[in-house]
């Protein structure tokens, strides 16, 4: 028995949900969502719900169900309401500027490291030393914090790079002197 796939989705008000076939498109006041549900999983709308169904207790169904309702679930969250993920810069000479819609990041590399936006992203940037990835994609907001931490991930040593905001670094200590 799935707890989360058997919780059925509420629509709120200004969100439709339209299911043909495997595909379910979510219209919202901030976008619109497209996803292609995995075979066995049913979804139907009933009474301004969604309801995620399995066929059967097969363990490939029982994982699909959770999931599927999870994904569902963040595709009506999002088109209401924009996910937003924020990233830190630490590091004496390392900083983040906004160049039109992409980010320039210098990271200490004989070259400033530029990214442009992905369709759907916005980035803002507070400050020299903060990114905040925003939009109503849940998947790709992750995806493109991810790929910008990958471009210089924290050490362990000094905790120069970039991490997200809510990650502890464990810190390591130097190599010890002689006596």
């Amino acid at each position: 028995m799935s707890r989360i796939g058997n919780k059925p989705i509420e629509i709120p008000n200004g969100v439709t949900v339209t299911v043909d076939g495997q595909k379910v498109t979510v219209k919202g006041p901030k976008g619109t969502l497209e996803r292609v549900v995995t075979e066995p999983i049913k979804l139907e709308v009933k009474d301004n719900h969604v309801i995620v169904t399995r066929p059967n207790d097969e363990p490939l169904n029982r994982s699909l169900h959770g999931l599927t309702r999870t994904l569902v679930n963040n595709m009506v969250l999002g088109t209401v309401k924009e996910f937003e993920r924020k990233l830190e810069i630490n590091g004496i000479g390392y900083r983040v500027q906004k160049k039109g819609t992409g980010i320039v990041l210098t990271l200490g590399y004989s070259h400033p490291v530029e990214m442009a936006a992905p369709q759907g992203i916005t980035f803002d940037v507070p400050s020299q030393n903060e990114i905040i990835v925003k939009g109503i994609d849940k998947e790709l907001v992750g995806q493109t914090a991810a790929v910008i931490r990958t471009k210089r991930p924290p050490e362990v040593y000094k905790g120069k790079g970039i991490k997200y905001a809510e990650e502890t670094i464990r810190r390591k200590e130097g190599k010890a002197g002689k006596k």
